[in-house]
This record gives structure tokens, sequence and C-alpha cells, in this order.
């Protein structure tokens, strides 16, 4: 076994690990936790694959970024654990079921039979001046043009959903119109009333 095979089992081993963690643990913070392991360990190997720049990419984006988001807001929100735990026994044996006929599928889908050394040998090694971010560009702008479009396009909708569902106006919620703030005047929001003082006794 190569020195590149015993890392790639060995981040392989970790990922496989910390993505089981993040669904079995019952704390929402340390699942947050174990998905960052997980995605560092999926980054550690593509830098194996020599796809440094999606590595950066999922580091800067989805560690850097995302994952501080969700561990933000599930530290804000302080979900009751109580009530998480309430009817996760009743669950579990069709959880378990669909888990294993998920690794079943999984297994027959990228195998050895279909992803082998056989089937799919080791790429040749690249040269000193290869850049993997020119040609995945080149790829992106020319092959896959339209499927990239539709992607973008349909995450512009995803974020205008988003923030239209962000902004509807709630009836038991209280809002503030900073144009009435603005114009408001000292004589409409305070009253000074004069009164005769009273001599003392």
């Amino acid at each position: 076994m190569t020195f590149a095979s015993l890392v790639f089992y060995c981040f392989s081993a970790i990922l496989l690990w910390s993505a089981a963690m993040v669904v079995t643990i019952r704390n929402p913070v340390k699942a947050v936790l174990f998905l960052v392991l997980a995605f560092v360990s999926a980054a550690c190997i593509w830098m194996l694959l020599e796809a440094e720049f999606l590595a950066i990419v999922l580091v800067l984006v989805y560690v850097g970024a995302v994952m501080v988001l969700f561990l933000f807001v599930v530290m804000m929100i302080d979900v009751n654990l109580a009530v998480l735990r309430q009817g996760f026994t009743d669950y579990l044996p069709l959880g378990a079921m669909i888990a294993i006929l998920m690794v079943i599928e999984m297994a027959i889908a990228v195998g050895p039979a279909q992803f082998g050394l056989a089937k799919v040998p080791v790429p040749a090694a690249l040269g000193v001046h290869y850049s993997n971010t020119r040609v995945l560009g080149q790829l992106l702008y020319t092959v896959y043009v339209y499927p990239f479009e539709i992607a973008a396009v349909i995450l512009l909708v995803a974020i205008v959903a988003a923030i239209a569902l962000t902004m509807r106006r709630r009836p038991d919620t209280k809002y503030q119109n900073p144009a009435q703030q603005v114009n408001v005047r000292a004589q409409d929001r305070v009253r000074i009333v004069k009164m005769p003082t009273e001599p003392r006794a």
C-alpha cells in the first residue's frame, strides 16, 4: 500500500465517522462541528485528487461561511433537546432500514464494479503549469454553460423566495415606519402642561 492510499483511507474513515456522528448525535451544536470535520476531510481527499480549487472552495465557502452561519443559528435559537429526543425510538427501525438501503444502493452505484481501478485507472501526473481552475472555468463556460446558467437561475429564485418569506407581514408583529419617525415633531409627542404652583403649608 502506497502512502497516498494510506492517507486516502485515513481521511475516508474520518469522513464516514464524522458523517455518521452528524446523523446520530443529539446535540445540534456538536452535529454542526462534526459536519465541519466531514467537509475538511472531503477537502483533503480532493487535494489527493489534485483538485485544489474545489478543496479550497469547500473549505472557504462551506466551512468558513455556511457552517459558521449554521452554528450561529443553532446556538441562537436554543433548540430544546428534550423535544428532539421524543419519538426517536419510534422511528429508529424505519430510519435504520432506509439507511441500510441507501448504503446498499451506494455500494452498487459507486462500488468497485463501476469505479474500480480496472474501470477508472489512476490519472497521469499533471505538469507544473497545469491549472485545474482554468480547466474548470473552460468547462463551465463552454460545455456546461446551459446547466450552469440554469443552476444560477434556480439559486436566484431560491434567494428571492427566502426574502419574500422573511419579509412578509405578520399581523401579530410590530413594525416601525422610518418615514414617520423622521417626520415626527416634538409637539406631536411631548405636551407641556403649565400648572400653578401651590404655596407651602
